[in-house]
């Protein structure tokens, strides 16, 4: 091209077709049109050489093109999604088909036919097997390409294919490294993915939005920011708020957003009358009033335990009970009524005991100098530990690492080392759903396909938790925590462990009594069950030597029942469950007893890994202490000792004062995900739904914010106001928006327009929780216990329930047995005792919780067993007779107590329509009464079960005490109360079944 361009510059003269030379001196017609040829032919010459290289260029351009689609798109598509089965093993390698060369997808597998033909991506069969259009590749719905990812690999063909080599591969993702932002994404820097093609992977700048740093860009302040800003939404959206709701109808929201409990019929009275004189001023003195309430705590506390998932038993096998569990559920409750700030909040629940360390160290130091030996001192402080010698704060801060502890664990069946991976992989998770609102889980196996989560952040999180071990550990009683009921609940629990030890001991007398014949008949010295175990069979009796397999069978059981009371007796002593520091070397696990051992290792580093896949017996590189990198917040020096090793992300390699750093990280203003994610909880427990819908996740496939500048106002009114929870509530109920009706004056153009209400341009109307619906009707029906804390207690529920025969391993558990006395179990639902294996019946139909995962949001489906239960269950009976016999007590005429019920249970008097109604129905339901003769209720005191025997596959029975039903002061039953009373429960569970009782508008 470039010769042919020369000879065209060059040549001076005219050339004959015979290619011989013209003269120049000819005349001028003929020199004209040797110059007119001349030009001619080098225009023709240059076009033509334009034209080869414009489409050299092109041809250029396109290969560059498909280089970076290759380099950048196709091959980790290739890599993700099709080299499993057809990359380098062989014997995995479906259909002879390896496409892991350019030659390789050429040559096309067992067929032979081309899989691509480059420039034609139509008339390619790898096209048409991504886009299922003849083979299913790759052949699960699930792994199926995006139509992005199949658009890229069509793009990559239509351009000739070009498969670029490593050097070149590696120079396209390094100069692709250095953009921060192009049309596919934006880049986040993190520690490093487990692959280069994951670090340098990109994303949706939408999807970020969690990471950006908390700044609030209105000048507005309190709640006038709050209703500016989503009545800016509503002008865009053209809509109009609701008015303000009615005072009755404020109160009782407010009321139950803040306590769970109902007003009272003289509150709703006081309050409207307030309303009348200063609307503005009554609202606000009752939202001060909520706030002080001590049912406040309790209400809020019951949001949080769904989040982390609160039991007093630890699920799985065994279900074994974590006696004392309840000094962290009250220790919940103290820290929302006090306000407790919440940043302290999180370091105390995370790092507690470390912080009770600090305190022992400095409280020694003081009695034993400046200079004490460095060894001495922390003999001294493990000894604080061991004694439990703690003052009231240093206990207040171990009770709090109950949070560690709230997962459902058991070891049964389960090799040590992976049964510590469950506890310490359960305990990432949920610190990230908790406290980050992030999903860690699937970080565990492999970077995260959707969040800039590299696996390294994942494990430096579980290394920062892998000095902690289990424990139940001596923990002085607080003088504000409750031990009422200890005397009663001992004695039970203690006549209930010597049925189980004297049947026990009947058994092993007649299986020892049998050992010693057989021994003294083999001439052998006689040695207990114990002494014998290690014997070879022949020097020792059969295993259960004078016993048949019924009594084999209850021997089992005995042993069981024995281990299960015993512990339960731990309820009455001072312990917390709690966590400590210490190597993994030699410390035992078990869930049977976790106890502190007598000298721990504090020295021994814990060593942690990359696990591939997320296999325990797969470790990769190995990893130290950290945080998340993606969020660019990295650990302040100063606050935790520093791994000097350059990592701003990295935590201490110490044993001690990795979780304080970890937990002080995660409490860092600076931290773009902790603020959003608790006022954006706060949010949820007032309008149902948070600002972002996910509330335990806030990465790319959880809910984007619907308001997002509101959400990033009040988190940061939230870091300027002191971390104060209470501040925030009252903020966000003085605002507008939280006060307006649930009615729109135009609801059917919302309806289609704004189903799901995110323009709040009205307040959601929302069914009662299953705590608020069974406390509710005990305060309504007066019955309701207030006390505050404590032992658990048993609710009555369902007996069928209760007495069913519960697996645990090897053996039933025991039968549930409910409190004695209706004020002991009548108290508030976030003190009955929750037990992983057998949920309260009543509570799981209404969508209670499940406490093994964490749950950001109940479900409020509303299911036909909910309907029928509330029509014919036992409890839903016990409530309308209780209410009943309190509106006798109230007025002594039916229509009065038509009009009492109305005040209580709606919060209004009943129309005359209704009124005259509802006395029809009565006097019907009297006559109706007094023909029925209800059957009495009866508790048994004992009932046989019925196992297999494990080794021969016999049945047995066995009897089970059921000794608290001896004394039992049940509620008032139909075969106790007249026909008058029974008709009137009547009424009342017809009005407990009314959609304006259930629902709060």
């Amino acid at each position: 091209m470039e010769n042919r361009k020369g000879m065209c510059i060059e040549n001076k003269s005219c050339v004959s077709s015979s290619g011989e030379m013209s003269p120049v001196g000819m005349g001028e017609r003929s020199g004209r049109l040797c110059r007119f040829a001349f030009r001619w032919m080098a225009c023709v010459l240059m076009l033509v050489n334009a034209s080869t290289l414009m489409a050299e260029s092109h041809e250029s351009e396109d290969e560059r093109a498909g280089q970076r689609l290759f380099a950048l798109k196709v091959l980790p598509v290739f890599g993700e999604k099709c080299f499993g089965c057809h990359g380098a093993d062989v014997e995995k390698r479906r259909g002879e088909f390896d496409m892991r060369t350019l030659q390789g997808l050429l040559d096309g597998g067992e067929t032979g036919e081309p899989a691509i033909v480059p420039g034609d991506p139509d008339g390619s069969v790898l096209v048409q097997s991504i886009e299922w259009q003849s083979n299913e590749m790759p052949p699960k719905e699930n792994d199926r390409l995006s139509q992005t990812q199949i658009d890229a690999v069509r793009e990559w063909i239509r351009l000739g294919a070009a498969w670029p080599d490593e050097e070149t591969q590696t120079a396209i993702r390094l100069e692709e490294a250095t953009r921060e932002v192009t049309d596919d994404g934006v880049l986040v820097t993190t520690s490093g993915g487990t692959s280069e093609q994951w670090t340098l992977r990109r994303y949706d700048v939408d999807d970020l939005w969690a990471l950006k740093p908390v700044r609030s860009e209105t000048e507005l302040v309190g709640e006038a920011a709050i209703d500016s800003l989503i009545n800016r939404r509503l002008d865009e959206a053209g809509f109009a708020a609701a008015p303000r709701a009615t005072p009755v109808e404020l109160i009782r929201r407010a009321t139950f957003d803040l306590t769970g409990l109902p007003p009272s019929p003289e509150e709703i009275d006081q309050f409207v009358a307030a309303s009348e004189r200063d609307p503005k001023a009554a609202w606000e003195e009752l939202v001060d009033r909520l706030l002080a309430s001590p049912q406040y705590g309790e209400r809020a506390a019951q949001h949080w335990f769904d989040v982390t998932r609160y039991a007093d038993t630890g699920g799985m096998a065994n279900d074994y009970e974590r006696s004392n569990m309840w000094r962290y559920r009250d220790y919940v409750i103290r820290s929302f009524n006090n306000d407790k700030p919440y940043d302290q909040f999180i370091v105390e629940q995370i790092a507690g005991d470390e912080l009770a360390d600090e305190s022992v160290r400095a409280r020694l130091i003081k009695s034993l100098g400046e200079d004490v030996d460095a060894d001495k001192l922390e003999k001294q402080v493990h000894q604080v530990r061991l004694d439990g010698d703690y003052t009231a704060e240093e206990a207040e801060a171990i009770v709090a690492t109950g949070y560690l502890r709230m997962g459902h664990w058991d070891n049964a069946m389960v090799e040590k080392e992976e049964a510590r991976q469950i506890f310490l992989d359960d305990i990432v998770n949920n610190v990230g759903q908790t406290f980050l609102a992030t999903t860690l889980r699937c970080v565990k196996c492999h970077d995260h396909k959707f969040d800039p989560i590299p696996t390294r952040d994942y494990y430096r999180i579980y290394s920062a938790f892998s000095a902690t071990q289990m424990a139940e550990r001596p923990v002085p009683f607080l003088p504000s925590e409750n031990r009422n009921g200890f005397k009663e609940g001992k004695r039970h629990v203690e006549r209930m462990l010597a049925y189980a030890t004297t049947k026990k001991n009947e058994l092993v007398s007649k299986q020892e009594a049998a050992a010693r014949k057989w021994f003294e008949e083999h001439n052998l010295p006689y040695k207990n069950e114990d002494e014998r175990k290690e014997l070879p069979d022949e020097m020792k009796p059969p295993r259960h030597v004078g016993l048949n397999h019924i009594e084999q069978g209850r021997l089992k059981v005995r042993n069981q029942d024995e281990w299960i009371w015993t512990r339960r007796l731990e309820r009455y002593q001072p312990m917390a469950q709690s966590v400590f520091n210490s190597s993994d070397v030699g410390v035992n696990i078990g869930a049977r007893k976790l106890r502190l051992k007598e000298k721990i290792n504090l020295n021994q580093p814990t060593e942690s890994f990359i696990l591939t896949g997320g296999a325990i017996t797969a470790p990769a590189d190995p990893v130290g202490p950290g945080v998340l990198s993606m969020t660019g917040v990295g650990v302040r020096r100063g606050e935790v000792e520093s791994n000097d090793l350059g990592d701003e992300y990295r935590l201490t390699d110490n044993i001690n004062g990795r979780r304080f750093g970890l937990a002080r990280w995660i409490a860092d203003a600076r931290n773009p995900l902790t603020s959003r994610a608790i006022v954006n909880r706060i949010w949820q427990s007032h309008f149902g739904v948070g600002i972002a819908a996910n509330a335990n996740n806030f990465g790319a496939k959880g809910a984007k914010p619907t308001h997002p500048e509101l959400l990033d106002f009040l988190a940061s009114d939230f870091l300027n106001g002191g971390w104060k929870i209470k501040r925030m509530h009252r903020m966000i109920m003085l605002s507008d928006a939280y006060q307006r009706s649930s009615y729109h004056p135009n609801h059917e153009t919302l309806r289609d327009a704004d189903p799901d209400n995110t323009t709040l341009a009205y307040f959601p109307i929302r069914r009662m929780t299953a705590e608020e619906l069974r406390d509710a009707m005990l305060a309504m029906t007066g019955e309701l216990n207030l006390e505050a804390g404590g032992l658990p207690i048993s609710s009555e529920i369902n007996m069928e329930v209760a007495l069913q025969p519960r697996m645990i391993q090897f053996s039933l558990a025991p039968a549930y047995q409910p409190s004695r006395l209706p004020e002991q179990r009548n108290r508030r639902s976030i003190y009955a005792y929750r037990v992983r294996g057998q949920a309260d019946p009543m509570l799981e139909l209404f969508n209670q919780p499940n406490p093994n995962e964490s749950c950001e949001r109940r479900d409020v489906a509303a299911v036909t067993p909910q309907a029928l239960t509330l029509l014919n269950s036992d409890v839903m009976t016990d409530r309308s007779i209780a209410m009943a016999k309190r509106l006798q007590e109230i007025e002594p005429e039916t229509h009065g107590q038509i009009e009492a019920a109305f005040r209580i249970l709606l919060g209004r008097s009943p129309r005359p329509h209704e009124s005259d109604r509802l006395g029809e129905y009565v006097a019907d339901m009297q006559t109706y009464h007094a023909d029925v003769d209800p059957e009495p209720t009866e508790y048994p005191t004992e009932i046989t079960r019925s196992l297999v025997e494990e080794f021969t596959g016999r049945p047995f029975e066995y009897t089970e005490i059921l000794p608290v039903f001896e004394r039992y002061v049940p509620d008032a039953k139909p075969a106790d109360v007249s026909p008058e009373t029974r008709a009137l429960a009547d009424l009342c569970l017809l009005l407990f079944n009314t959609n304006e009782f259930l629902y709060i508008r």
